[in-house]
């Protein structure tokens, strides 16, 4: 009979064979960053971490944790506060917080959508969605991505009530929901949107509150999700609506129920930087030239996914392609991921390139002309 570790062997034998196998390593620090989700560089802010322990010094006795869930011994007035801003910064009525984007949609997608009602989602959604969707007991239906007739199609087979979810920014090919369409065939079918705003929070809108609100969507748009461990260089994520799902959360989503709440530490880095971004505009405008620059450096390359988001995808087809392109490039200075499948479907594997406001012009000038070596 097979032992547990036989039977585990056998299926990383198989990611071997098929070269798709994941192991940790350690950044380079002499690389240039071009693979990190520090898109504005405040992960390795020294100001924002000196913001950060201004903030913790100006609460009297706070914890090192928090305890317990929030629904015991872990809710403290600051954390109440940190959400009340995060509302007023997301233009909606509430925020609720939680460890991390991905316990976020966990929350959401798996309490709300109830037995009988449909979730339509984008075919290329990020796993965090997904599994929040397989946690639900509502029926499920992808749809093509970002194709409005597609969706049109399965709303009309859809019961019950109707979530749509999708991302605004999407983490593989960078590229954005037509989200005003999206907001007009949801209002059409009385549908619930869902927007995942995890790669634009930062990015987009006025001090970095998304894309919706970037656009002035954040009415026909109910449901948000805003993620702090990309752009905003911290850790942490809140769902924005309306006061009643905020109560409806508390009381029924069980990643929120069961968890120890977020320190207060966690909590004051949220306000930092938030509050180091309104003060730093130029590092949004920064990374926006970047991209623009990029894109006349590469001019009609085939191979790249263009986007106007810091997320480009160079393809690179099959698992030993796409390691053998990063491996030239990280020989050559720059750190660059390679994306494999089953991460991505089969024939798409890719370089992920990201880019940053720290980054230099002469940096991604360098870079484009590295890829273009590869072509």
């Amino acid at each position: 009979m097979s032992t547990l570790n036989d039977i585990l062997q056998k299926s990383l034998s198989k990611r071997r064979a098929d070269d798709s196998f994941r192991s940790l390593t350690l950044p380079d620090p002499t690389l240039i960053d071009f693979s990190s989700n520090d898109y504005l560089g405040l992960a390795r802010s020294v100001e924002l971490k000196n913001l950060v322990e201004k903030n913790i010094g100006l609460l009297a006795d706070y914890k090192n944790g928090a305890t317990g869930s929030r629904l015991l011994s872990g809710n403290y007035k600051y954390i109440e506060n940190v959400e009340e801003e995060l509302a007023a910064l997301f233009q909606t009525e509430s925020a609720l917080l939680f460890n991390s984007g991905y316990a976020a949609n966990l929350a959401l997608l798996s309490s709300v959508p109830q037995r009988g009602d449909t979730i339509l989602y984008d075919e290329l959604s990020h796993a965090s969605i997904k599994d929040g969707i397989r946690l639900s007991l509502a029926n499920r239906l992808p749809f093509k991505h970002n194709n409005i007739e597609d969706l049109e199609l399965k709303l009309k087979k859809a019961t019950g009530s109707k979530f749509i979810v999708v991302e605004s920014v999407y983490s593989m090919d960078g590229d954005m929901s037509p989200i005003k369409d999206l907001s007009e065939i949801s209002n059409q079918y009385n549908a619930n949107l869902i927007i995942d705003e995890a790669h634009s929070t930062g990015v987009f809108g006025e001090s970095g509150n998304g894309l919706v609100c970037s656009l002035n969507l954040n009415h026909p748009v109910p449901i948000r999700i805003y993620t702090f461990g990309k752009a905003m260089g911290i850790h942490g994520a809140c769902v924005t609506g309306s006061k009643v799902l905020r109560e409806y959360l508390i009381n029924f989503a069980r990643p929120f129920i069961y968890t120890t709440a977020m320190s207060a530490h966690s909590t004051a880095s949220i306000a930092a930087a938030f509050s180091y971004l309104a003060l730093n505009p130029n590092l949004q405008q920064i990374l926006h030239q970047h991209i623009h620059y990029f894109s006349d450096c590469m001019g009609a390359e085939a191979k790249l996914i263009k986007s106007n988001s810091a997320i480009q995808s160079f393809l690179l087809p099959g698992n030993s392609n796409a390691k053998r392109g990063a491996k030239i490039l990280q020989e050559k200075g720059f750190d660059v991921r390679p994306i494999l499948s089953p991460t991505v479907s089969k024939g798409t594997e890719r370089l992920r390139i990201i880019l940053h406001s720290f980054n230099t012009k002469s940096q991604v000038q360098s870079l484009a002309d590295a890829l273009h070596a590869l072509s």
